[in-house]
């Protein structure tokens, strides 16, 4: 058994490879501070599965958790509502808890909601960075992963590789994702922390972000309610299944030295039309579209090249956007009954 400290563990990404990590019989501390930044019900839901629940039990409003009041353990995992902007929380966290590595998923998300609040962004993504890796160097903690993010590849040319030049970030999260990425090869540079930094592409899947276009359009679709479009929708997006998205964060825990590796769909991107086509099919119901213009902010593509997970990492995505899109809405129709009252 390793003992792993996740960040963000009641997020969509940390949620899930907490689950994958405790399925392998290891050992699981979870912090999340639980902010409203979307509805604190769908953390509610994971954190319930993984504290053995059905995902059923969860606050009565779209801004105060369930489980935000105290220390919550089943089997091997323990939730510890906090922040980690909070040295003191953080300090604490190590000194009682065995910690191997640490998978840093804790991060302010959303590149339209980060124009308007850079500040929140500056704090969180990159001043919450420095306390962990600070308390790794203080308790001889020597692995760490960082999720980031392929809006940093804006601009360069398709498929994007670890490679390319990324210093022109064109949205305050990015810029603050761009700024942890280069602390953490800091500390690397300077005290031997091993560090795999994983740039995720379009996660998808059950109990996915009510922000991202994915719970969005499921919902909307079934409800008869008119979907916002931003542009024409010819947008593309390698979109990547939560469960391999997991599977490649929990491979990026060996020892690499400092990589940069993008985790990613691999297929051929999905334009977001041809998402909501298969969404219509899945649902049997024709969206409404409430086309706006297109976001500044926003990417017209992305697309992975994925060679080096495959070759540092031997990861490849498992699951089709075709079969990924299927389970998305199995999950929302058999959730429907609470996610009636999800606020979008």
């Amino acid at each position: 058994m390793s003992h792993f400290l996740i960040t963000g563990v009641a997020g969509f990404i940390g949620a899930q490879t907490a689950r994958s990590l405790l399925s392998q019989g290891h050992s699981v501390v979870g912090v999340d501070n639980l902010n409203d930044y979307y509805d604190v019900r769908l953390k509610d839901h994971r954190l319930d599965l993984n504290l053995g629940g059905s995902g059923e039990q969860m606050g009565d409003s779209s801004e105060l958790s369930l489980f935000g009041n105290g220390v919550r353990n089943y089997q091997n995992f323990t939730f510890i509502p906090g922040d980690i902007e909070n040295r003191g929380i953080v300090e604490q966290l190590f000194e009682s808890k065995k910690v191997d590595a640490v998978i840093n998923l804790a991060a302010r998300a959303g590149v339209r909601y980060s124009v308007e609040h850079p500040e929140v962004y500056a704090s969180t993504n990159l001043a919450g960075s420095v306390d962990l890796l600070q308390a790794m160097l203080k308790y001889g903690v020597r692995k760490y992963v960082l999720a980031s993010t392929s809006s940093l590849y804006a601009g360069a040319e398709t498929p994007f590789v670890e490679s390319a030049n990324v210093t022109r970030p064109i949205s305050p999260y990015a810029a603050t994702k761009l700024a942890a990425e280069a602390m953490a090869h800091t500390y690397h540079h300077l005290h031997g922390i091993d560090v795999s930094i994983v740039r995720y592409f379009t996660v998808y899947g059950p109990a996915g972000r009510p922000d991202m276009s994915p719970l969005r359009f499921a919902k909307w679709i079934d409800e008869e309610t008119p979907i916002i479009l931003y542009g024409d929708g010819s947008q593309t997006r390698d979109f990547t299944y939560i469960d391999d998205i997991a599977a490649g964060t929990i491979a990026a825990l060996k020892p690499v030295g400092y990589e940069i590796i993008n985790l990613g769909g691999g297929n051929k991107p999905l334009s977001i039309r041809e998402m909501i086509n298969g969404f219509e099919k899945e649902l049997g119901k024709k969206a409404i579209i409430d086309q706006r213009p297109f976001h500044a902010g926003d990417m017209t593509s992305t697309q992975a090249n994925i060679s080096k997970a495959d070759r540092l990492l031997d990861w490849r995505p498992q699951v089709q956007p075709s079969e990924g899109l299927k389970r998305t809405v199995e999950w929302y129709q058999t959730n429907r009954s609470w996610l009636k009252d999800i606020q979008l």
